[in-house]
Protein backbone atom coordinates (compact mmCIF):
# COMPACT_ATOMS: atom_id res chain seq x y z
CA UNK A 1 0.00 0.00 0.00
CA UNK A 2 1.72 2.92 -1.27
CA UNK A 3 2.71 5.94 1.13
CA UNK A 4 -0.44 6.76 2.87
CA UNK A 5 -2.85 6.72 0.23
CA UNK A 6 -4.43 3.25 -0.22
CA UNK A 7 -6.66 4.38 -3.32
CA UNK A 8 -4.66 2.78 -5.59
CA UNK A 9 -4.75 -0.27 -3.66
CA UNK A 10 -8.90 -0.22 -3.52
CA UNK A 11 -8.85 0.17 -7.69
CA UNK A 12 -6.42 -2.76 -8.20
CA UNK A 13 -8.61 -4.77 -5.37
CA UNK A 14 -11.83 -4.15 -7.41
CA UNK A 15 -10.36 -5.24 -10.64
CA UNK A 16 -8.62 -7.84 -8.89
CA UNK A 17 -8.79 -11.95 -9.87
CA UNK A 18 -10.71 -14.23 -8.20
CA UNK A 19 -7.48 -15.46 -6.27
CA UNK A 20 -7.01 -12.15 -4.92
CA UNK A 21 -10.68 -11.96 -3.88
CA UNK A 22 -10.34 -14.60 -1.95
CA UNK A 23 -7.36 -13.14 0.21
CA UNK A 24 -9.45 -9.32 0.27
CA UNK A 25 -12.67 -11.58 1.91
CA UNK A 26 -10.72 -13.13 4.47
CA UNK A 27 -8.48 -10.44 5.57
CA UNK A 28 -12.32 -8.32 6.45
CA UNK A 29 -13.58 -11.06 7.65
CA UNK A 30 -11.00 -11.15 9.99
CA UNK A 31 -11.51 -7.57 11.06
CA UNK A 32 -15.11 -8.16 11.01
CA UNK A 33 -14.74 -10.60 13.15
CA UNK A 34 -12.60 -9.09 16.01
CA UNK A 35 -14.90 -6.19 15.63
CA UNK A 36 -18.24 -7.81 16.38
CA UNK A 37 -16.40 -9.63 19.13
CA UNK A 38 -14.99 -6.07 20.55
CA UNK A 39 -18.39 -4.25 20.25
CA UNK A 40 -21.46 -6.47 19.23
CA UNK A 41 -22.97 -7.21 15.80
CA UNK A 42 -24.97 -4.43 15.40
CA UNK A 43 -23.98 -1.64 13.34
CA UNK A 44 -26.04 0.95 14.24
CA UNK A 45 -23.67 0.85 18.02
CA UNK A 46 -20.67 -0.70 16.85
CA UNK A 47 -19.63 2.30 14.56
CA UNK A 48 -16.01 -0.14 13.63
CA UNK A 49 -17.79 -2.72 12.27
CA UNK A 50 -20.28 0.00 10.49
CA UNK A 51 -16.73 0.93 8.70
CA UNK A 52 -15.63 -2.52 8.24
CA UNK A 53 -19.31 -3.63 6.26
CA UNK A 54 -18.47 -0.17 4.40
CA UNK A 55 -14.73 -1.32 3.64
CA UNK A 56 -16.51 -4.63 2.38
CA UNK A 57 -18.91 -3.56 0.15
CA UNK A 58 -16.06 -1.52 -1.94
CA UNK A 59 -14.23 -4.03 -2.49
CA UNK A 60 -17.00 -5.72 -3.83
CA UNK A 61 -17.67 -8.68 -0.90
CA UNK A 62 -21.33 -10.20 -1.34
CA UNK A 63 -23.77 -9.19 1.37
CA UNK A 64 -24.74 -12.61 2.18
CA UNK A 65 -20.66 -13.24 3.18
CA UNK A 66 -20.83 -9.86 5.17
CA UNK A 67 -23.78 -11.53 7.00
CA UNK A 68 -22.23 -14.37 7.73
CA UNK A 69 -19.12 -13.81 8.87
CA UNK A 70 -21.13 -11.41 11.34
CA UNK A 71 -23.54 -14.14 12.50
CA UNK A 72 -20.55 -15.98 13.20
CA UNK A 73 -19.01 -14.05 15.20
CA UNK A 74 -21.70 -13.47 17.23
CA UNK A 75 -22.18 -16.89 17.88
CA UNK A 76 -20.54 -20.01 19.36
CA UNK A 77 -19.23 -20.79 15.59
CA UNK A 78 -15.89 -19.04 15.60
CA UNK A 79 -13.65 -20.37 18.05
CA UNK A 80 -10.54 -18.86 16.19
CA UNK A 81 -9.05 -16.17 18.40
CA UNK A 82 -7.04 -13.40 16.69
CA UNK A 83 -4.99 -11.16 17.83
CA UNK A 84 -3.07 -7.65 16.73
CA UNK A 85 0.34 -7.46 16.22
CA UNK A 86 2.58 -5.18 14.71
CA UNK A 87 6.34 -5.45 13.59
CA UNK A 88 8.46 -3.00 12.22
CA UNK A 89 11.61 -3.30 10.13
CA UNK A 90 13.73 -2.13 7.00
CA UNK A 91 13.33 -2.60 4.09
CA UNK A 92 16.09 -2.40 1.05
CA UNK A 93 18.11 0.96 1.36
CA UNK A 94 16.63 1.52 4.74
CA UNK A 95 12.43 2.18 3.90
CA UNK A 96 10.95 2.33 6.21
CA UNK A 97 7.84 -0.64 6.66
CA UNK A 98 4.92 -0.95 9.26
CA UNK A 99 3.12 -4.63 8.96
CA UNK A 100 -0.04 -4.82 11.10
CA UNK A 101 -1.65 -8.35 11.78
CA UNK A 102 -4.44 -10.33 13.01
CA UNK A 103 -3.64 -13.77 13.65
CA UNK A 104 -4.33 -16.82 15.46
CA UNK A 105 -0.79 -18.38 15.70
CA UNK A 106 1.87 -14.98 16.41
CA UNK A 107 4.89 -17.63 16.58
CA UNK A 108 3.72 -18.80 12.92
CA UNK A 109 2.83 -14.95 11.69
CA UNK A 110 6.63 -13.57 13.09
CA UNK A 111 8.63 -16.10 11.32
CA UNK A 112 6.18 -15.91 7.86
CA UNK A 113 7.57 -11.60 8.46
CA UNK A 114 10.70 -12.28 9.59
CA UNK A 115 11.53 -14.43 6.89
CA UNK A 116 10.50 -11.82 3.79
CA UNK A 117 12.44 -9.46 5.47
CA UNK A 118 15.21 -11.64 5.25
CA UNK A 119 14.87 -12.76 1.54
CA UNK A 120 14.22 -9.22 0.39
CA UNK A 121 16.90 -7.25 1.80
CA UNK A 122 15.61 -5.94 4.83
CA UNK A 123 16.02 -6.37 8.15
CA UNK A 124 12.93 -7.19 10.92
CA UNK A 125 13.45 -4.61 13.77
CA UNK A 126 12.38 -4.03 17.39
CA UNK A 127 8.74 -2.29 18.30
CA UNK A 128 9.47 1.48 17.81
CA UNK A 129 12.21 1.40 15.69
CA UNK A 130 10.48 3.02 12.50
CA UNK A 131 6.79 3.98 13.63
CA UNK A 132 8.37 7.26 14.98
CA UNK A 133 8.72 8.32 11.84
CA UNK A 134 4.63 8.32 10.79
CA UNK A 135 1.15 9.57 12.71
CA UNK A 136 -2.02 8.06 12.86
CA UNK A 137 -4.27 9.62 11.11
CA UNK A 138 -7.82 8.81 10.04
CA UNK A 139 -8.30 8.56 6.14
CA UNK A 140 -11.82 8.59 4.35
CA UNK A 141 -11.98 8.04 1.08
CA UNK A 142 -14.89 9.35 -0.42
CA UNK A 143 -16.20 8.76 -4.40
CA UNK A 144 -15.69 12.39 -6.21
CA UNK A 145 -18.92 12.62 -8.95
CA UNK A 146 -17.74 16.22 -10.14
CA UNK A 147 -19.18 17.59 -6.69
CA UNK A 148 -19.04 20.92 -6.11
CA UNK A 149 -15.24 21.87 -4.50
CA UNK A 150 -16.63 24.64 -2.23
CA UNK A 151 -19.30 22.25 -1.07
CA UNK A 152 -17.38 19.62 -0.76
CA UNK A 153 -14.81 21.67 1.77
CA UNK A 154 -17.79 23.01 3.57
CA UNK A 155 -19.18 19.79 4.00
CA UNK A 156 -15.90 18.03 5.26
CA UNK A 157 -14.75 20.57 7.72
CA UNK A 158 -18.73 20.22 9.21
CA UNK A 159 -18.30 16.85 9.75
CA UNK A 160 -14.78 16.92 11.23
CA UNK A 161 -12.27 16.77 8.82
CA UNK A 162 -8.85 18.29 9.64
CA UNK A 163 -8.19 18.10 5.84
CA UNK A 164 -9.39 17.31 2.30
CA UNK A 165 -7.66 16.90 -1.29
CA UNK A 166 -9.07 15.87 -4.18
CA UNK A 167 -7.13 13.90 -6.76
CA UNK A 168 -7.24 10.62 -8.61
CA UNK A 169 -10.98 10.68 -8.60
CA UNK A 170 -11.62 10.73 -4.79
CA UNK A 171 -11.97 13.04 -2.49
CA UNK A 172 -9.34 12.04 0.21
CA UNK A 173 -10.24 13.41 3.86
CA UNK A 174 -8.16 13.75 6.79
CA UNK A 175 -9.21 13.49 10.47
CA UNK A 176 -7.75 12.27 13.72
CA UNK A 177 -7.86 8.96 14.83
CA UNK A 178 -10.60 9.52 17.54
CA UNK A 179 -13.13 11.93 14.85
CA UNK A 180 -13.07 8.91 11.72
CA UNK A 181 -16.33 7.07 12.14
CA UNK A 182 -18.07 10.12 13.34
CA UNK A 183 -16.73 12.17 10.69
CA UNK A 184 -17.55 9.43 8.08
CA UNK A 185 -20.88 8.68 9.41
CA UNK A 186 -21.37 12.42 8.91
CA UNK A 187 -20.37 12.14 5.10
CA UNK A 188 -22.31 9.34 4.86
CA UNK A 189 -25.48 11.44 6.06
CA UNK A 190 -24.52 13.86 3.60
CA UNK A 191 -24.61 11.65 0.42
CA UNK A 192 -20.70 11.34 -0.02
CA UNK A 193 -20.51 7.59 -1.21
CA UNK A 194 -17.46 6.40 1.10
CA UNK A 195 -15.45 3.71 0.02
CA UNK A 196 -13.05 3.30 2.96
CA UNK A 197 -12.29 4.48 6.35
CA UNK A 198 -9.52 3.57 8.21
CA UNK A 199 -6.90 4.85 10.43
CA UNK A 200 -3.39 4.85 8.58
CA UNK A 201 0.24 5.19 9.48
CA UNK A 202 0.97 8.19 7.67
CA UNK A 203 4.94 8.88 7.05
CA UNK A 204 6.77 12.16 7.74
CA UNK A 205 9.37 11.88 5.39
CA UNK A 206 9.65 9.51 2.47
CA UNK A 207 12.53 7.25 1.09
CA UNK A 208 13.48 6.96 -2.82
CA UNK A 209 14.90 4.04 -4.50
CA UNK A 210 17.32 4.68 -7.46
CA UNK A 211 19.20 1.21 -7.78
CA UNK A 212 17.14 -1.00 -9.84
CA UNK A 213 17.87 -4.54 -7.62
CA UNK A 214 16.49 -2.34 -4.64
CA UNK A 215 13.03 -1.36 -6.27
CA UNK A 216 13.37 -4.91 -7.13
CA UNK A 217 13.50 -6.24 -4.02
CA UNK A 218 10.81 -3.92 -2.01
CA UNK A 219 8.26 -4.68 -4.68
CA UNK A 220 8.91 -8.15 -3.91
CA UNK A 221 8.80 -7.74 -0.10
CA UNK A 222 5.32 -5.76 -0.72
CA UNK A 223 3.96 -8.24 -2.40
CA UNK A 224 4.76 -11.26 -0.33
CA UNK A 225 3.48 -9.73 2.80
CA UNK A 226 0.53 -8.74 1.14
CA UNK A 227 -0.40 -12.04 0.15
CA UNK A 228 -0.47 -13.23 3.25
CA UNK A 229 -3.61 -13.96 5.18
CA UNK A 230 -2.12 -13.00 8.76
CA UNK A 231 -1.25 -9.28 6.89
CA UNK A 232 -4.03 -6.61 7.30
CA UNK A 233 -2.14 -3.39 6.41
CA UNK A 234 1.29 -2.19 5.17
CA UNK A 235 2.72 0.78 5.57
CA UNK A 236 5.47 2.27 4.29
CA UNK A 237 7.57 5.42 3.00
CA UNK A 238 9.09 4.34 -0.08
CA UNK A 239 8.33 7.03 -2.80
CA UNK A 240 7.00 5.09 -5.23
CA UNK A 241 7.84 5.49 -8.75
CA UNK A 242 3.59 6.41 -10.18
CA UNK A 243 3.73 3.75 -12.50
CA UNK A 244 4.54 0.90 -9.74
CA UNK A 245 1.48 2.56 -7.78
CA UNK A 246 -0.88 1.80 -10.86
CA UNK A 247 0.55 -0.96 -11.70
Amino acid sequence: MSGHSKWANIKRKKEASDAVKAKIFTKIGREIMVAVKEGGADPNNNAKLRDLIAKAKSNNVPNDNIDRVIKKAAGDGDKNNYENNVYEGYGPSGVAVIVECLTDNKNRTAGDIRHYFDKFGGNLGTTGCVSFMFSQKGIIVIEYENQDEDKIMEDCFEAGAADFKIEDGVIEVETAPSDLSAAAEALRGMGYKVESAEVEQVPSTYTKLEDEDAIRKMNLLLEHLEENDDVQNVYHNWDMPEEDEED
